[in-house]
Formats: C-alpha cells, sequence, structure tokens
C-alpha cells in the first residue's frame, strides 16, 4: 500500500508540474489532485523535496535497468537522456525553479551508479583502492552530468545518440587507464602531466 501512495503523490507532483513552476506546488495542491489528507503526505515524505527526490529515484531505476556494465554503459547513459526527454516539462520545471539542484543531484545519482559499476566492473583483476575507484567514477561523473546539464540548459535540441557516440569515442580506454594509473601494486609514476 506504501508504494502505491507513494506513487500517487508522484504522479500528482509530475502532474501539477505541468501546471505551474515547482515553486508555487504546495503539500496541499498535490494531496487535493490525488485525494489525500496531508497526513498521509508527511507520513511518506518529509517535504515537496523529498518527494521530488524519491520521484527522481524511483524514474533513475526505470531507465537504468541493469544498463551498468563496461559493455551498457552507453546504453544506460542514453537511456538516461531518454528518460530526460520523456519526462521533459517535468525536467524543464525543476531545472528552472529555484531548486535545479534537484535536478543536478538526481543526474549525479544516476550517472554515479552507472559509473561506479563501470569501474568496479574493469577493476576486478587488479589491486586499486575502492577511494580511488570512487575517485575515478567521480571524476567522469562530472563530465557527464556538465553534459546533460548543458543539453538541458540549451533546450534538449540536440541527438541523445550524438552526444553518446561522441562520450563514448573521447573516454574509451579512459577508465581502465586511469585505474592502471591507481593500481597499488605497481610503483607509481612520478611523470607530470
Amino acid at each position: 500500500m506504501s508504494k502505491i501512495t507513494k506513487n500517487a503523490l508522484s504522479a500528482s507532483l509530475r502532474k501539477l508540474l505541468l501546471e505551474k513552476p515547482f515553486d508555487k506546488i504546495t503539500v496541499t495542491d498535490i494531496t487535493a489532485d490525488c485525494g489525500l489528507n496531508r497526513m498521509t503526505f508527511y507520513y511518506h515524505f518529509q517535504d515537496i523535496y523529498d518527494l521530488l527526490e524519491w520521484t527522481c529515484q524511483e524514474l533513475a531505476h526505470k531507465y537504468l535497468q541493469n544498463k551498468n556494465t563496461y559493455d551498457t554503459w552507453q546504453e544506460g547513459y542514453l537511456n538516461i537522456f531518454y528518460g530526460v526527454l520523456e519526462n521533459k516539462d517535468f525536467v524543464l520545471n525543476v531545472y528552472h525553479s529555484v531548486r535545479r539542484e534537484n535536478i543536478e543531484n538526481y543526474l549525479k545519482r544516476l550517472v554515479n551508479d552507472l559509473l561506479l559499476n563501470v569501474v568496479e566492473e574493469r577493476s576486478k583483476d587488479m589491486t586499486v583502492r575502492e577511494k580511488d575507484q570512487l575517485f575515478i567514477a567521480q571524476f567522469y561523473q562530472f563530465a557527464f552530468v556538465g553534459t546533460m546539464l548543458d543539453w538541458i540548459g540549451h533546450g534538449m535540441k540536440e541527438k541523445p545518440e550524438y552526444i553518446v557516440e561522441r562520450t563514448s569515442t573521447l573516454i574509451h580506454g579512459s577508465i581502465t587507464k586511469a585505474l592502471e594509473a591507481f593500481r597499488t601494486d605497481r610503483i607509481p609514476s612520478n611523470k607530470a602531466f
């Protein structure tokens, strides 16, 4: 029952975002739209931002679905783009609201899950500290998320396939090279960039 109620609240939030800006939506608006009371809302969520974050996480799971390996990361990244396009009005409304960082945080979580799995997979036969793996994943996360935010900010006009293809060309083999550089079972090089 809890998931059904959360989904109903989430659907109402997404519906209301088609009608007005995020910062103009209240808990009362959401509960009135889906026929629930305010206490029910607060039983499930702390506030509207909590509901927004939950909604973003649910969408994230839907679009990534096991596309987070070295062989499938491009498909996972492309699915994220198409997930954003499918929810374009929702994303743009939140992006242009006072809480734009919600979209950025949502994308960071999505992309981090994708990249961390790829980094872990590529390092399975190497001795690379966990904190270094996390650093590598976060380094690429900033590039991926920055690219997506720029794309969103420019109206989502460029074809996602083109962006993913260019990203793939740019980073081909670079994650493995980065992992090699951080191996602890080899003597590190002191070479400058």
